[in-house]
């Protein structure tokens, strides 16, 4: 693991997926909270593959923005 990506997130629990997906089973993003290093986020569909690791606050900001809808996703 380098300090931005996690080769197997399947091996940590507690992961959630995120409000703005859908319902549906199909394009989801799963996020981690607690992490030590920030936050991991995952695509659902491949829960034992990689996780992109977000520095907190750069996540928040990203967050508030898709809320205020500065960002579209």
């Amino acid at each position: 693991m380098n300090d931005r990506t996690l080769a197997n997130s399947s091996a940590m629990s507690g992961w959630r997926k995120s409000s703005y997906s859908g319902p549906e089973a199909g394009s989801c993003v799963e996020v981690l909270d607690g992490h030590p290093s920030g936050v991991p986020v995952r695509d659902s569909k491949i829960q034992g593959g990689p996780a992109l690791v977000f520095e907190s606050t750069s996540w928040s900001s990203f967050v508030s923005a898709v809320k205020v809808g500065s960002v579209s996703i």
